[in-house]
């Protein structure tokens, strides 16, 4: 008789998720996956994916396989519905609660140059699971019980993220509930039920897990006046207004009022600039070339990633080494909306059709801002990066849109391993 080492977890998503599908339509470039009832959903080889990644490198083939079969078994991770419970077969009938996961936010994207404007054809548009969203999911794993110890160990580290964009701001989850159980005999394995909804296991401690392979990074700041994280959109008193968005209640019983919403690529892409410009005073200082940004600066390259690239006949590329957080806000609607027209230059005039509108967030309220870093291959590049990091706490670089016209402007405090820098 082979010991089965099983768990049942339940997740919560502490930012939108994004587990994307090679699927298009008309209306987004990049839906999420789905189960049979429609119902957003994590494929267990999403999970086996990230867990194998970061598991001991010397077991890693023996446990999850590559010569021979494996030994741990993921189930697909399943909504929650209201009531605890997922959809394991077809639905006649969705509940009002199921309903809200028929239309998902879409999240507007482009890439910005070092000028600050747009790049061309770069805009594109990502469909997200809502916030506080719940599943659930079943872990096996054959004979290895230290290996079973160390999986349920790396799913509740704070920097376990699911899907894709976790550089974004995507793909943090809690640990809501860890229920285990043996199956050690015959009479055992007869009586087991695969179901989700059906587990007679012992629920564990959740651990509270050291990080030692990522420094932390905590910005409380608070804006100066007005700032606007563009929606792409316009509404009947603006033609630009700021991205809100909705999140799944604490009583998981449906959807708040939208929230502000500050999104970590926007931050992301500030900071990635900044990098660049520090690293290259750094090597304008060394009498080395200083010129490079975006992907072919050096410290964005190790810092924040970069795609495929052909070298010596094969494509290489590299994840980044940093992820952000999404920042909700309660909304409190506290709006500023500035009328602008352009000038004409030699007249004094306005120019016919230039009249425009732009809705602004106003709040004295102090945002909080979660960066990992990896602790790995940076030493040379950290410095320019807590730089930038510094300029945003001291109002030195301004977060969102129209940040040429005052806006984004953030003050406040930086915290590095619990520690202010």
């Amino acid at each position: 008789m082979t010991n089965r080492y099983i768990a049942h977890v339940t997740i919560k998503a502490l930012t939108p998720l994004k587990v994307g599908t090679s699927d298009k339509d008309f209306f987004k470039d990049a839906p999420v996956q789905r189960d049979w009832n429609n119902l957003p959903m994590v494929l267990g080889t999403s999970i086996a994916g990230v867990l194998r990644k970061e598991f001991s490198k010397e077991k890693e083939d023996e446990v999850f396989g590559k010569d021979t079969g494996s030994k741990v078994i993921f189930s697909n991770a399943l909504l929650l519905d209201e009531k605890g419970k997922v959809q394991e077969g077809l639905l006649t009938q969705k509940s009002p609660f199921l309903k809200i996961f028929d239309n998902l936010p879409l999240r507007e994207h482009t890439a910005i140059t070092d000028k600050g404007v747009a790049k061309d054809k770069s805009k594109f548009d990502e469909e997200v699971v809502y916030k506080g969203t719940k599943f659930k999911f079943s872990i096996e794993v054959l004979e290895e019980k230290d290996s079973f110890v160390e999986i349920i160990s790396l799913i509740q580290s704070p920097t376990f993220r699911l899907g894709g964009g976790s550089s974004k701001g995507f793909g943090k989850f809690e640990v809501e509930k860890i229920e285990t159980t043996i199956i050690d005999t015959i009479e055992k394995l007869e009586n087991y039920s695969s179901s989700l909804n059906d587990f007679d296991g012992e629920e564990i401690q959740k651990i509270k897990q050291k990080r030692t392979s990522h420094i932390k990074y905590e910005l409380h700041i608070k804006p100066d006046d007005f700032f606007m994280f563009g929606s792409g959109f316009g509404d009947k008193d603006a033609d630009m207004t700021p991205v809100y968005e909705k999140v799944i209640n604490d009583d998981y019983t449906g959807l708040t009022e939208k929230e502000i919403l500050i999104p970590a690529s926007s931050i992301k892409g500030a900071l990635s600039h900044r990098t660049a410009f520090y690293f290259n005073k750094k090597q304008l200082e060394l009498g080395k070339d200083h010129t490079k940004v975006g992907e072919g600066n050096e410290a964005v390259k190790a810092i924040f990633g970069h795609k495929k690239e052909l070298k010596n006949k094969k494509e290489l590329g590299q994840k980044g080494k940093i992820l952000i957080s999404d920042c909700f806000m309660k909304n409190q609607d506290n709006v500023k909306v500035f009328d602008h027209v352009s000038i004409d230059r030699f007249t004094g005039g306005a120019i016919e059709g230039a009249l425009f509108q732009e809705k602004t967030i106003a709040d004295d309220r102090v945002y909080a801002i979660e960066i990992y870093l990896k602790n790995e291959q940076i030493d040379e590049y950290k410095d320019a990066f807590e730089s930038a990091l510094k300029d945003i706490k001291t109002g030195m670089l301004a977060l969102g849109g129209a940040t040429t016209k005052g806006h984004g402007v953030f003050t406040g405090t930086l915290l590095r391993d619990g520690v202010e820098i």
